[in-house]
């Protein structure tokens, strides 16, 4: 593992040192298989001093390689003598395979950032993907055992500007889903496009799971009616954590409110929000089983009654 080097310094700094190594494991990797195959092949083909100074090189590019966890055979020869090379490793599109040292690493860099910027997207989504497959195999059974959450995982969906028409929306009557979605998006400034993909999840359909919960992330703020504020923000973690077990939405849940800066809104985050998002998440239906491709055209009102969520009412006392 020495192609990596943590070294003591701020939060921000021990960040970029994660972010580094994320583009260290998928960008390099790729290029510096090809320059041994490269060099091997010079090697072949040439019978002069350079020869052994190529073939001395091409050993120390591989000695360096297999250190830093590029490789993960016993023999370099294998590597082309046969088929079995690392990239048998990329599962998925934009999967990067990571050990688990390096996937500590971005997990405590990703959980520091976040911290220090809880609107640090790339963070937040590191830190999922690095801590959650326990979480994702539990949502895995939920959505299987389910009808509609068991045709979601074999049609795998997507929610972007590509797969959804928002225009379509955007002209959808007030008071259909779709609608309330796309106002709620344009409210707050946001695009469905803002969502990356999933990187260092090592089981394509795991790796879905997770696709699909941030993607509906912003739909379940429209249902549960919360706004993108710290606030707004902590009640739907606190809500998305019971339900889901996720490791990073229990962070956001329990140090989300110490960036509140103000006792009246600690005040409320306890006495309404939380009492709220808790009594929510236990008796409203299981939300990543909801296909919410279907749903557009449906009446907000009937589908929240429809999953048995209680509308948040400042004025209303929860505890």
């Amino acid at each position: 593992m020495s192609g990596f080097i943590l070294k003591p310094s701020t939060m921000r700094q021990l960040c970029f040192q994660c972010i580094a190594a994320r583009h260290c494991i998928g960008n390099t990797r790729s290029l510096a298989q090809q320059n041994v195959i490269s060099h091997r092949r010079l090697c072949s083909s040439t019978k002069s001093d350079a020869e052994n100074q190529t073939k001395h090189d091409t050993e120390t590019a591989e000695s360096l390689l297999f250190n830093a966890g590029a490789f993960d055979i016993k023999d370099p020869q294998e590597f082309t003598d046969s088929e079995h090379s690392s990239e048998e490793e990329i599962l998925y599109k934009d999967h990067i395979p990571t050990t688990l040292f390096q996937k500590s690493l971005l997990a405590v860099g990703s959980a520091c950032m976040s911290l220090y910027d809880p609107y640090r997207a790339d963070m937040i989504a590191t830190l999922g993907e690095t801590t959650g497959p326990f979480a994702l195999r539990n949502i895995q059974q939920k959505m299987l055992a389910d009808p509609e959450g068991r045709q979601i995982l074999q049609e795998q969906p997507r929610i972007n500007s590509s797969t959804v028409d928002m225009k379509y929306l955007a002209e959808l009557p007030k008071g259909t889903f779709g609608r309330e979605y796309i106002d709620f998006m344009t409210r707050n400034n946001i695009t469905a496009d803002s969502r990356t993909n999933v990187q260092f999840v090592d089981d394509p359909k795991l790796g879905y799971v997770m696709q699909r919960y941030r993607e509906v992330h912003d739909l379940h703020h429209t249902l549960l009616g919360m706004p993108t504020t710290m606030l707004g923000e902590i009640a739907v973690k606190w809500f998305e954590m019971i339900q889901t077990g996720l490791p990073m939405c229990a962070l956001g849940a329990v140090f989300g409110p110490l960036r509140l800066r103000s006792a009246s809104k600690y005040e409320k985050l306890v006495r309404m929000y939380l009492p709220w998002a808790i009594r929510n998440a236990t008796s409203a239906r299981f939300l990543l089983n909801v296909y919410y491709e279907k749903r557009w055209e449906q009446s907000y009102e009937e589908l929240r009654q429809e999953l048995g969520l209680i509308t948040f009412d400042e004025k209303k006392p929860y505890l």
